[in-house]
């Protein structure tokens, strides 16, 4: 007696595991309960889906069963695999979003600490400059390329400053 039933089963490519509960109804009559799941299926939504029930004489259900099945199979398989596809984004699109948000924040420290090397360099330049130290000053003064913004205002804090140089003997 060979059924077949399982490769049957099978051909339906169904994504998913399967329940199967017979039961006896009447002397004649069976119930049989088909049920496609997914354990890998973290959404939840996916366990209230209701199981397929067929009921007739067992000569019925041979003849009819795959016929019954196959398209609400179909439909319940690719809302399983919709579900895990969407739970599969879903986190992409958090860890994205995080790393979105950790780039902004150190973007915003860099600029920060760009920032505040600049105060420092320029505070450090005024007081070799109060000094009377105008070589230590205009070496202190940040390079215009490093601060494309302030570049006019470096260029011209450096001028000011070799104005200011005492004069060089080799240079006249």
């Amino acid at each position: 007696m060979e059924t077949g039933f399982f490769s049957s089963l099978m051909e339906l490519n169904a994504a998913g595991d399967w329940k199967l509960t017979i039961a006896k109804e009447k002397e004649d009559t069976i119930v049989v309960s088909a049920l496609l799941y997914s354990n890998a299926n973290g959404d939840k939504a996916g366990s209230i889906i209701p199981p397929i029930l067929l009921k007739g004489t067992p000569q019925e259900i041979d003849e009819g069963f795959f016929a019954a099945i196959a398209q609400p199979v179909a439909a319940t398989s690719g809302l399983l695999v919709s579900m895990e596809h969407y739970l599969k984004q879903q986190e992409r699109a958090k860890a994205e979003s995080q790393m979105e948000k950790d780039k902004q924040t150190k973007a915003e420290q860099e600029k920060k600490e760009q920032q505040k090397r600049y105060d420092e360099a320029m505070k450090k330049a005024d007081e070799l400059e109060k000094e009377g130290k105008y070589r230590e000053a205009w070496v202190k003064v940040p390079d215009p390329a490093d601060y494309p913004g302030r570049a006019e205002e470096l260029r011209k804090r450096k001028s000011e400053l070799s104005a200011k140089f005492s004069p060089d003997l080799f240079n006249k």
